[in-house]
């Protein structure tokens, strides 16, 4: 290549325009391509996420005043029914009674005994207020001195009958030995008169029937004394069983006569003196009397298990002659008259919940759908009840329960349906 000026061109420089020119048609013919190939963003429509407008639950069906368990008091553990005066399904009144415990007879007695215990106590602290009259004084004072009359007279006959119980068993111990020594002569005699016989039968100078006779005598004078000895003994145990018998019986003679004339002469005192202290110890008497009763009615009162609330009998747990188990009570009850939905919301969810906001239950027990409204929302997280039993549930979620107002209408329609599970949507 030349040029007008003569000069030539070096190649180098040639090859280096052709190939940025090159490089120029290139990068236009693939911005032109971009540029018609590209969407008009104007025409296109973006689309949004779908709003969530509600948020939704498992829960139950409850009466407003949630399922009450009636026991009885801990003071009758394990007590029995006697009379259970409803059945399931009987709308109870506040107050009414329940039913009756086996202990409320026992009761009854212990608040009659207590009764008595507080007239008596009553009685006494009048006597003491009023103080004793010039006549109860000396009568008082008879009566000391005719128990003191009474146990001398008792102890000196009691001493005279124990002196003649000695002398009795003397003289019959006495008079028991002479028979033994008289006997015991008349056996020595025989004894004798045996041996020489037999040394003269041996001779041949006695018949032995005459031996025999004298053998008799001698073997029945034996006896006699044995027999003798074996009385002496008798009499002489007898004789001292007797004795002490009466002198047992004047040593109580002489305490209970002692203590008799002791509290007599303490009558005479309390009598004689009318003491603040004595008012005072009868009016405590009487204050605790009057707390003995109190108690014992309240506790006949509770004998008898009443309905704490207006509401209807859910379920029954204890019969007549069955025991009262700490865990299921008597009977379960509710106020059915206004039903509710407990709902289990997801603590993720609560702080979207408001009292007032409407709400849609739905279930399997019942036809149709229920309409309420947030009525209260619980203060308490705690781990969920209520589960629909789908695979991969998981059973540990955290949750607040929100309680919904039941129509009218729905609260009648659901009111035999407690603790049914439901499907709870609550609009936002």
């Amino acid at each position: 290549m030349t040029i007008n000026s003569g000069k030539k061109i070096n190649p180098l420089v040639v090859g280096l325009i052709s190939l940025g020119a090159v490089l120029v048609g290139i990068t236009t013919i693939y911005t032109v391509n971009r540029s018609s190939s590209a969407p008009n963003t104007s025409d296109v429509t973006v689309e949004s996420p779908p709003k969530i407008t509600k948020i939704t639950s498992i829960g139950r069906i409850e009466p407003r005043t949630e399922v009450i368990k009636i026991s009885a008091p801990l003071i009758f553990n394990a007590d029995r029914v006697a009379k259970l005066l409803v059945e399931e399904g009987q709308s109870v009144k506040v107050g009414e009674t329940l039913a009756i415990l086996e202990s409320r007879d026992r009761l009854q007695d212990n608040l009659k005994q207590a009764q008595e215990q507080l007239k008596v106590s009553m009685a006494k602290l009048n006597q003491v207020k009023a103080g004793a009259k010039t006549g109860e004084i000396n009568a008082q004072a008879a009566t000391v001195r005719r128990l003191q009359a009474q146990w001398e007279g008792e102890r000196a006959s009691q001493r005279a009958n124990l002196q003649r119980l000695e002398a009795q068993n003397l003289g019959e111990i006495s008079a028991q030995k002479a028979v033994i020594l008289k006997l015991q002569a008349e056996f020595q005699n025989a004894k004798a008169e045996y041996e020489r016989y037999r040394q003269l039968k041996a001779d041949g100078a006695v018949s032995t029937s005459q031996y025999d006779a004298k053998r008799v005598i001698y073997q029945t004078t034996s006896e006699q004394v044995k027999e003798a000895q074996v009385n002496l003994a008798r009499i002489e145990r007898t004789g001292q069983k007797q004795i002490q018998e009466a002198q047992a019986n004047l040593e109580r003679i002489e305490r209970t006569g002692q203590q008799q004339v002791n509290e007599a002469n303490s009558t005479l005192d309390q009598v004689e003196e009318v003491r603040p202290v004595d008012v005072q110890l009868a009016q405590a008497e009487v204050d605790s009397a009057i707390a003995t009763v109190r108690k014992a009615q309240t506790e006949l009162n509770q004998s008898y298990i009443s309905a704490p609330i207006a509401g209807q009998i859910l379920k029954i747990h204890a019969r007549p002659g069955e025991k009262i188990s700490d865990d299921d009570g008597l009977l379960d009850m509710g106020e059915t008259q206004q039903m509710e939905a407990v709902a289990e919301i997801y603590q993720s969810d609560i702080s979207q919940i408001k009292v007032g906001q409407r709400a849609t239950i739905k279930g399997e027990s019942f036809a149709g759908e229920l309409k309420g409204k947030v009525r209260l929302i619980g203060m308490q997280v705690d781990k969920q009840n209520v589960f629909s039993n789908q695979p991969g549930e998981n059973l540990d979620r955290k949750v607040i329960e929100v309680r919904i107002e039941l129509e009218p209408q729905d609260s009648e329609k659901v009111k035999s349906l407690t603790n049914s599970q439901v499907n709870i949507a609550i609009d936002k």
